[in-house]
């Protein structure tokens, strides 16, 4: 019966993409996703709009958020039909799959009934402030200030950088020291802030590919209000810690049918030059593929006690093993175009395999380096000795 019944949702869903991603959201398709967020932003914030309108924004939160309720299996089969559907990156990610979860696991009632409704109807959209200048992978050497008022608000003063999508953003949440003289992850607070204030200014920072989809945030005395607090002051670590842990949810299914479909142009492209033919080409292409299905099922199995926050310990290798997986497909995309590869090309196809080589070179930096969750994998998977840290 449960069998029947998913492969009923399965052709739902599918046939609601189908249909809706027709007319003047037909062009979105495949779009928007890593490496082409800046992919027509006010169009794809529409099919957020139009995803609500059908029920399918935030499907795996409670009913009594706004969600669907899914079932794990569910939400694996939406985001799967989701991708093969070419459905675009999602707008609206950070705040469905990051901020809405964090504050339904630690978030009090009136902040939940003030910002999770905009999440589900598609009407606000979030960016993320963690990374900054000397705190990237070093997260817990955030610098950014947060100071408090007499009226209990905060005053934010520093700057975060490669935050995604501010520019199209409404809302930030930010990590920011609150205690003075605290190091480490001591003394830090999480906090909301809306992004259209005096006090904060957003500069796009150009990347290899053209685009500019990164940008530095600058805090200038920009305030959160006292309500906007999340969790208690100085226990910003344990909130972040918690969202992080959500970062390798149910959504990376989606993203492997992404990987899916990247995988799929690198064979048309092989094809088109012939290289198809050469078997060193063959086999990488059997491992690129081989790849994909490990991470399914590595996937599958942290995902199999249906646990959004403090996943399995299966979900250390993910970030990992997918980051250094794609690095190597965008490489073999530049080896089956050969020659063609160095020169700026206007071939949809050629220039979409380019993108995917330019932007692949920061996986393995961005959201934790290789070095870094290797010292994870090895601390907290393994429970080995922690690497030696200067004082």
């Amino acid at each position: 019966m449960a069998a029947r019944a998913d492969e009923a949702f399965r052709h739902e869903v599918a046939g609601w993409m189908h249909e809706h991603l027709q007319g003047r959201f037909a062009a979105l398709r495949h779009r928007g996703g890593p490496g082409d967020e800046e992919a027509d932003p006010a169009l794809r914030k529409a099919w957020e709009r139009e995803l609500a309108s059908g029920g399918w924004t935030c499907v795996g939160w409670p009913r009594e958020h706004g969600g669907r309720g899914l079932s794990i299996a569910q939400q694996v089969i939406f985001h799967e039909e989701y991708a093969r559907a070419g459905g675009p990156g999602r707008m609206g990610h950070i705040g469905e799959g990051l901020l809405g979860p964090t504050l339904i696991a630690y978030g009090t009632p009136e902040q939940q009934r003030r910002f999770l409704p905009q999440v589900v109807a598609g009407r606000e959209f979030w960016a993320q402030g963690y990374s900054e200048p000397n705190a990237g992978s070093d997260l817990a050497n955030v610098q950014t200030r947060a100071e408090p008022q007499r009226d209990g608000s905060w005053r934010v003063s520093g700057q975060k950088i490669w935050t995604s999508l501010a520019h199209e953003s409404d809302w930030i949440f930010v990590l920011a020291r609150s205690e003075p003289g605290s190091r480490g992850n001591k003394g830090l607070s999480f906090l909301l802030l809306p992004l259209r204030q005096s006090g904060i200014e957003i500069r796009p920072i150009r990347q290899l590919g053209g685009g500019s989809e990164f940008n530095e945030v600058f805090f200038d005395g920009a305030r959160a209000e006292a309500g906007h607090l999340v969790g208690k002051p100085g226990e910003g670590w344990k909130v972040a810690m918690g969202l992080l842990d959500i970062e390798r949810g149910v959504s990376t299914l989606g993203q492997q049918m992404h990987f899916l479909h990247e995988f799929e142009q690198v064979c048309t492209a092989a094809r088109r030059s012939g290289r198809i033919a050469e078997p060193a080409i063959r086999a990488r292409l059997a491992q690129a593929w081989s790849g994909l299905r490990v991470m399914r099922y590595n996937a599958l199995r942290m995902l199999a006690d249906g646990a959004e926050l403090g996943l399995r310990r299966e979900a250390l290798i993910y970030k990992y093993y997918w980051s250094n997986w794609h690095r190597e497909l965008g490489k073999l995309a530049m080896d089956v175009l050969g020659e063609d590869a160095a020169v700026i090309s206007t071939d949809e196809l050629s220039a979409a395999l380019q993108k995917l080589f330019f932007f692949s070179r920061a996986d393995t930096i961005y959201g934790g380096s290789n070095e870094i969750q290797l010292n994870l994998i090895a601390e907290r998977g393994l429970g080995m000795p922690r690497e030696p840290r200067g004082s």
